[in-house]
């Protein structure tokens, strides 16, 4: 594209949707980079944002969406496009919003038909360089909370336990299945509002993140069995895996007041992890909050869209516009994450957008280019598991015992050689030295030797600093003090207890400190 590209945000379209791709701070952003921006007049106003506000940001007011789509080289959406403004894009334009590419085929087919450029930001890989324009993070960041206070709005007690003089109130018993972004968002909220909060996930390496933040992993026995994705997502489990996984769900659900469910595998529809059975175990007055509703929800009762109550009184919330309910927040993270991803296509800053089909984030992200389809993209494995270290074979019996031999072998060579040189030494310095100064030099000689040997020869990880140097140091003072306390000289009779008084005070003080921050790693 050449210079001073148009970027343009037109109202979206989509029934209940609050949210817009611009705000008046990322449009100052852009015209850094030597872009133009434009907005359909009134694009802003559900999420706070005044055609006034923009038009003191330098963005130009544009009526209609039909003028805004033919005036814009760059058209920055939230929600994927309708059929008709997918008909409004002409060859050399570009997209830039959710597009969902497995499931909308016939909407990427029109786009490229048309010789444009669609980039997904639902297709942004989950690798760190690529996190300030992870949307699909923001997004469920804002859900998962959401979820929570849409849940306490629905629920007829307090999330924290209290004793008061009218009564004891239990805190809430909250589940949340589904430990990514939105779950752990979830977690976050609820465990802050005081609830009881346990949590579910088939990845295992989530149940370092979970217990971290203060709720409980519900952990199910499945060695060997590695349900984390390449791209860092669930994969789909085995029949046997989800026996366990509907057992543990039962076990549960008559104990948990709050189901709040976040499970979803790219280009699937939601699978079901709640099932009727489990909401008539569930108490009445009981909450479920389905993340997944906009793809046919994880409980099987979910209406999308829709807030339902059952026959044994379970509050059902199928909500699919929980990020457009803060959609001031939710448009300034989205327009943050759209901001990110034209700074990266705009690499010299000078207005020319670039698409670098070698960058592996505008690649992943990049559905349809110049009319040719290039979904699905190349897989990038960024899976949170760690790596298993490779395993190391064991040693024989023979193996062992030849290395102890080396290792007696090798001490023995060290210390024959230390007598050797440290008599050689001791003759060379007796033959000319007076008898006296001797006598001090071998007390002084068998002085290192002790103390390499006690202290400096032991493991710096078996004592800290202050039992390493102060506490030796003290100690060699404390000696020498002992040594002149019998001394005919009151002066050094005084000053050696004054130096044993000071070094005993910092030896017993180093102790204690040393105990305390050895305490603090130990478990209780």
């Amino acid at each position: 594209m050449g210079d001073a590209v148009k970027i343009g945000a037109p109202k979206e379209t989509y029934p209940g949707e609050a949210r817009v791709a611009m705000t008046p701070e990322s449009a100052r952003a852009l015209q850094k980079l030597g872009h133009e921006c434009l907005i359909e007049t009134g694009a802003g106003a559900a999420s706070g944002f005044s055609d006034e506000a923009y038009a003191e940001a330098g963005v130009e007011i544009v009526k209609t969406a039909a003028q805004l789509w033919k005036a814009a080289d760059v058209v920055v959406k939230v929600r994927p496009p309708s059929e008709t403004e997918a008909k409004r894009l002409r060859k050399g334009q570009m997209l830039i919003s959710f597009f969902h590419p497995a499931q909308n085929k016939e909407l990427l087919e029109l786009c490229a038909g048309k010789g444009s450029t669609v980039i997904a930001m639902d297709m942004v890989p989950r690798i760190s360089r690529a996190q300030k324009m992870d949307a699909l993070s923001s997004m469920a960041n804002i859900a998962g909370y959401r979820a929570v206070i849409e849940a306490a709005e629905n629920f007829g007690r307090f999330f924290t336990g209290q004793v008061t003089a009218a009564g004891k109130i239990p805190p809430a018993k909250v589940l949340v299945i589904g430990a990514g972004v939105a779950g752990l968002a979830a977690i976050g909220t609820a465990v802050s509002l005081g609830a009881e909060v346990r949590a579910f996930d088939v990845r295992p390496e989530v149940a370092e993140q979970i217990e971290s933040m203060g709720a409980e992993f519900l952990m199910l026995d499945f060695s060997g069995t590695d349900l984390s994705s390449e791209e860092g997502y669930a994969k789909p489990a085995s029949p046997e895996f989800l026996e366990a996984e509907m057992k543990l769900f039962r076990e549960q659900a008559p104990e948990v007041d709050i189901v709040i469910t976040t499970a979803l595998i790219p280009g699937r529809p939601a699978p079901k992890l709640w099932t009727k059975d489990m909401v008539a175990l569930m108490k009445p007055g009981s909450v479920i909050v389905d993340l997944a509703a906009e793809q046919g929800g994880n409980c099987e009762l979910t209406v999308p869209g829709e807030r339902t109550v059952t026959d044994n009184g379970v509050v059902i919330l199928g909500y699919t516009d929980l990020p457009s309910r803060m959609a001031t927040q939710a448009s300034t993270l989205y327009a943050n994450n759209i901001r990110h991803m034209l700074t990266d296509l705009t690499p010299e800053k000078d207005g020319r957008i670039v698409v670098n089909m070698e960058d592996d984030v505008i690649r992943h992200s990049t559905v349809c280019h110049e009319g040719e389809i290039t979904f699905p993209p190349p897989p990038v494995k960024v899976s949170a598991a760690p790596k298993k270290p490779a395993k190391t074979a064991e040693p024989t019996p023979e193996e062992k015992r030849a290395a102890e031999i080396a290792a007696f072998r090798k001490a023995t060579r060290q210390q024959v050689s230390l007598l050797v040189l440290g008599g050689l030494f001791m003759l060379l310095v007796g033959a000319y030295a007076p008898a006296s100064f001797m006598q001090h030099f071998i007390v002084f000689a068998l002085a290192c030797f002790v103390g390499f040997q006690v202290i400096w020869n032991v493991s710096h990880a078996l004592h800290t600093p202050l039992m390493a140097v102060t506490n030796a140091i003290s100690g060699i003072i404390i000696l020498g003090a002992l040594l002149q306390i019998g001394s005919t000289s009151w002066l050094v009779v005084v000053l050696a207890a004054v130096s044993i008084l000071i070094a005993s005070i910092n030896i017993v003080g180093g102790f204690l400190v040393t105990r305390r921050m050895l305490a603090m790693f130990q478990k209780s």
